[in-house]
């Protein structure tokens, strides 16, 4: 099993956040990857919120994720299936972070997932830590540009 563990503090509130990783349709300007919802959020979820199934195409791959839950404070996902890879789930957890230069956020990024038999632990781990790393820099790109 893959344990992976990043965190970044982000220029917005929990909310705001809650609201752009829900966005699923729009999560391509921040991973490297197209998204479709292809099943709504359940009655009186938040918008994208559990029950939410989006496609995640990549290069080689396409697979679909299901919200498990999400409020202000936690997004929890999950990769339907064993494809890419299994029992993949991910966490994101959200607090507010008021300090002298503002409002702030502290995300805490959750990755736990088994690699496939042909495909060492230590190279799967690299590549999801490099690119959630790169998607968290985007985000906190767009959030200091003010396109929010």
């Amino acid at each position: 099993m893959i344990f992976i563990k990043i965190k970044k503090t982000l220029d917005a509130s929990p909310s705001k956040i809650t609201e752009i990783l829900l966005n699923h349709e729009q999560l391509g300007r921040f991973f490297n990857a197209k998204f479709k919802l292809i099943a709504a959020e359940n009655n009186g979820e938040l918008k994208g919120g559990k029950g939410a199934i989006r496609q995640v195409k990549m290069e080689n791959t396409a697979f679909n994720e299901q919200i498990i839950s999400a409020n202000q404070s936690h997004i929890c996902y999950q990769i339907i299936g064993n494809k890419p890879v299994a029992n993949h789930q991910g966490d994101i957890y959200l607090s507010a972070n008021t300090s002298l230069e503002g409002f702030k956020t502290n995300l805490s990024y959750y990755i736990q997932c088994k690699a496939p038999w042909w495909l060492p632990n230590i190279l799967l781990k690299h590549v999801i830590t490099k690119d959630i790393t790169q998607a968290l820099n985007k985000l906190e790109h767009y959030l200091l540009a003010g396109d929010v």
